[in-house]
């Protein structure tokens, strides 16, 4: 059996790098006593520590080759590097080990499970799992009649007098192999006459009707199937891809997991769904009744308009009814059996709703746990940050895209927004902690609190290096170099994520997606919103420049959807949309061409009850089709009601009820002029997210920019107390603060790459000790001298120890052995000190390629695994003698080039095998080597320093 493990209290946690709180010339006793009075601070201050707060990963079981041996092995390295739960995700195979293969769902398959569970919980970790294999849904119980289904419109031309000779069957083969099936015959004449003649054609697909006079077409609409297959899936789980639109389909794939699991959940906290990649997938064999029953109108007359791409305004509008009905059938036939047989044993749902071709918002939050996606790379302007333009994908990760799914949480109560993380943010094992940091940061400003990497291959122990890997770049395995220091980066995820998941989310601001106006489109037919179609969906719209530049100027904000909004209710001149969900002070209606008259309707319903609303322009049509001059009417009436009188400052004012609609180009005037506050502390380009608690906020603050940031920052709240936390190191302290008309002003010291968490709070910290600034920097002192470097752990070989008098990358050492060497080096110095005569010292790894942990004097400094590589080591310095010890791990990349230039086969797997960030066949043989090791130079520099205070004033 395993070695049980238990969660590391929170005290070693939030410890790993002390506060320095030595005074000059303070003995070793006074020294050791500050550091465990800083530890108990500390362990006092962060949060909880849970499962969930830690991150989570994904976990591949390629060909569910699995065994109790190694899954006991591989949990425990998972949760000794500080991961919470995996993600169960049975893929396909590595060639050559198929006698080990378990087919999914199989008593076997189910046995393992429970078994991984029962060990995962010992070693204080829990089980999600994806509720298929690869993705999409789908698998061997799917038959064609459940499969994906598709539109497919023939067309026949006849003349008056004239019978059909041909017959009207499905001329593709392949269809024909499914059981495609006949659903509707229309004719259109020159004349514009049209006739449903479905009834005209026999059995056997002969027409029984010819026209007395004209040209007419014949629009024949066959329920076909997609003919896609499961992506990646795992041996028992080939098979067709799922209707999501359809309910019996959708039942008959849950049933299925019935006969597996029975009424048990066999521990699995959320059974997961992918990102909706179904495509082609645009009809159901129900479509035309549930149109008619959801739209009013009977979608065989637009038959010949449906499949058109002319740029006319009835297609736009027919397209716009076709893709709402779409998203409503997917809402109510899949999510809601989905959602209702995990409840009935007791698990949870997780799902990533981009890609759907329907309302994000709505299919976001039709789930216990949504979650959105990071895809590529962003650039971040933080000196010395690597990002290789060869590695880089095209379409970079969108904040505003991500809070599609925080916002659908926020507004429904739940607590809990996922991210699948780190997705291709560069090439196969070139990703550093460094590179990881901001990125994920990015995520957590977007309203995430629960992230999942993308991910862990599971691997058996008798698999040679680099063992099984996914396709799909992070890789972040045990056998990654980076990995013996990956706890480092854990605790730094666990500390940010045990606050915002605190409390509620604190956004002041409303803001309206106008979803129609992305529906009415002619073009194509369903319209899957996806991630990497931003740039034509999300990028060119009001909606989304509106809220940018709100963001940018310091408004905290989350997005509604119609629906939502029929929900909502004011409470106090706030608006609620759900009982565990955060209060919002405003409503902004951004430009928009369509909106239902329901929703104009709502809005004006809202305000009267007493809600501020901001309409930058009031809409200008309504969307769809059927009914449309009256819908139009109505839309005019009430836009006729809306009498504004002029409030000054471009911005017209209506009082309704108790509350007020503003009409105003710029929403930003309208904002102050109802008093709304933005966070000021923006324009230092900082960024933020706000947490509510019970008797105050925290702030997560990040400095993405390029300059060191040491300045007073405005709080829109009076605090009698705010606390400074360190995620990097999870050092705490009370701040320097000043309070007055309502604002806190709180000094914070931030290096470019760095975040910090302020707890401000109505309440006293009694007890706290200060926050150490540093003030004054002197000169840095070099370390220099004789290091001595010797390779501890990595391969394919370690190479011989080193003596070095100049910092440099291991690939310029003139040792071929190094050259290829991926591990972990340890270099140590020992230096001379002068008297200290400083109050604090920082020490400055210089470049670091890749990570780095550090002990000086014996004593474990922490590690540093991202720009800036420094930590503050004045308790841990001496006058005179010190020794240095800094361990740094670098990147796999370079013995991957070493296997591929020696030919060694290590890739060999089902499917497809194992590709490059532009999805062409991998080869590192041809990459230059990268960087490795301390680059320094090694600095450490004195400071002088000041402590942190809170005092007010009226």
């Amino acid at each position: 059996m395993m070695h049980k493990l238990k969660l590391l209290p929170a005290l070693l946690l939030c410890s790993t790098i002390l506060t320095n709180c030595r005074q000059p010339q303070a003995s070793d006793a006074v020294a050791n006593t500050a550091a465990s009075t800083m530890q108990a601070q500390n362990a006092a201050v962060w949060p909880e520590v849970k499962k969930e707060t830690r991150p989570w990963t994904r976990w591949w079981w390629m060909g569910s080759a699995v065994d109790e041996k190694n899954i006991d092995r591989l949990l425990d390295e998972y949760a000794t590097a500080g991961l919470g739960g995996v993600e169960i995700a049975p893929i396909y195979g590595a060639m050559g080990h198929e006698s080990r293969y378990i087919d999914f769902l199989s008593p076997q398959w189910m046995n393992i499970l429970n078994y991984t569970v029962e060990n995962a919980g010992e070693a204080g970790m829990a089980v999600d799992m994806t509720q298929g294999t690869g993705w999409p849904f789908g698998g061997p119980q799917v038959k064609p009649e459940h499969a994906a289904s598709r539109l497919i419109v023939q067309t026949y031309n006849l003349k008056g007098g004239q019978a059909l000779k041909e017959k009207i069957i499905v001329k593709d083969p392949k269809q024909q192999e499914v059981g495609t099936s006949l659903q509707a015959v229309m004719a259109y004449s020159g004349k514009g006459e049209i006739q449903n003649i479905t009834d005209k054609v026999g059995p056997d697909g002969k027409l029984n009707w010819a026209p007395k006079t004209g040209n007419w077409t014949l629009y024949a609409a066959f329920n076909g199937r997609t003919r896609q297959m499961v992506k990646r899936a795992a041996p028992g789980g080939v098979g067709y891809t799922l209707n999501h639109l359809s309910e019996e389909a959708v039942d008959s794939y849950l049933e299925h997991f019935t006969k597996a699991f029975g009424d048990k959940n066999y521990g699995v906290r959320a059974f997961y769904n992918d990102s909706y990649e179904v495509y082609g997938a645009d009809w159901s064999a129900e479509f035309f009744e549930e149109f008619e029953k959801r739209r009013g109108y009977d979608l065989r007359r637009y038959l010949r308009e449906l499949v058109s791409e002319e740029h006319t305004e009835i297609v736009a509008r027919l397209k716009s009814d076709y893709r709402e009905t779409m998203g409503e059938m997917l809402l109510d036939n899949f999510y809601e059996p989905w959602n209702k047989w995990a409840h009935e044993r007791n698990s949870i749902t997780k799902n990533q709703a981009h890609g759907s071709p329907g309302n994000l918002l709505d299919l976001y939050a039709a789930v216990d746990i949504p979650e959105c996606e990071t895809f590529g790379s962003s650039y971040f302007p933080i000196p010395g940050l690597r990002r290789d333009s060869a590695d880089v994908r095209n379409v970079d990760p969108d904040p505003i895209m991500l809070k599609f799914a925080s916002s659908a949480a926020h507004l429904t109560g739940k607590n809990l927004v996922s991210s699948e993380t780190f997705t291709w943010l560069g090439e196969h094992f070139k990703t550093s902690y460094s590179q990881m940091k901001p990125e994920v940061e990015q995520v957590f400003l977007s309203g995430v609190n629960h992230v999942f990497y993308h991910g862990v291959t599971y691997s058996p122990e008798d698999v040679a290096w680099p063992g099984w890997l996914f396709y799909a770049s992070l890789n972040l395995t045990p056998a990654n170099s980076l990995w013996p220091q990956f706890s480092g980066f854990n605790n730094y995820i666990t500390r940010v994520q045990s606050v915002l998941q605190s409390g509620k989310a604190d956004n002041e601001l409303l803001v309206y997606w106008p979803i129609y106006d992305v529906w009415s489109k002619p073009e194509g037919m369903e319209m899957m919103i996806k991630v990497h179609d931003i740039d034509e969906w999300l990028h060119p719209t009001q909606f989304y420049k509106q809220s940018k530049q709100l963001m940018k100027a310091g408004y905290s904000l989350d997005f509604i959807s119609d629906k939502m909004l029929q929900e909502a209710s004011v409470e106090e001149g706030n608006i609620m949309t759900a009982a565990a969900a955060p209060a919002h002070k405003v409503l902004i209606i951004p430009q928009s061409k369509h909106m239902p008259v329901e929703t104009l309707e709502r809005v004006m319903e809202l305000a009267k009850e007493g809600a501020t609303v901001i309409v930058e322009e009031l809409p200008d049509d309504v969307p769809g089709l059927n009914n449309l001059e009256e819908r139009r009417e109505k839309l005019k009436q009430l836009k006729a009601l809306l009498t504004f009188t002029d409030a000054g400052n471009g911005i017209r004012q209506m009082k309704t009820g108790e509350g007020e609609l503003l009409l105003a180009r710029d929403v930003q005037k309208a904002l102050e002029y109802k008093g709304i506050q933005r966070e000021a502390l923006s324009d230092t380009g900082l960024k933020f997210t706000r947490r509510q608690i019970n008797d105050g906020k925290y702030y997560y603050l990040v400095n993405h920019t390029p300059k060191a940031i040491d300045t007073t920052v405005p709080l829109n709240l009076a605090a009698q107390s705010v606390v400074l936390m360190d995620p990097q190191s999870g050092n705490t302290g009370l701040a320097m603060a000043t309070t007055a008309n309502n604002k806190t002003n709180v000094r914070v010291q931030m290096k470019p790459g760095e975040s910090l968490i302020l707890k401000a709070t109505s309440g006293p910290a009694p007890g706290l000790v200060a926050w150490q600034y540093l003030e004054n920097a002197g000169a840095p002192i070099e370390v220099k001298g004789e290091w001595a470097l010797r390779f501890a752990k990595g391969g394919p070989e370690l190479p011989a120890d080193q003596k070095l008098n100049q910092l440099k990358s291991w690939t310029e050492l003139g040792d071929k052995e190094a050259e290829a060497f991926s591990g972990t080096g340890e270099y140590t110095i020992t230096f001379n000190m002068p008297a200290k005569n400083a109050e604090a010292y920082v020490l400055d790894l210089g470049k670091v390629s890749e990570s780095a942990r550090v002990w000086l004097n014996g004593q474990e400094v922490g590690i540093l695994n991202s720009i800036p590589f420094e930590a503050r080591v004045g308790q841990y310095l001496k006058p005179g003698k010190n020794t240095l010890k800094i361990e740094v791990a670098n990147l796999m990349a370079n013995r991957i080039r070493d296997m591929d230039q020696k030919k060694i086969e290590w890739r060999k797997y089902h499917e497809i095998n194992f590709v490059n960030i532009d999805y062409k066949p991998f080869d590192a043989s041809v990459w230059k080597p990268m960087p490795s090791g301390l680059l320094g130079p090694v600095t450490i520099t004195p400071y002088s320093t000041s402590a942190g205070k809170v005092s007010s004033s009226l």
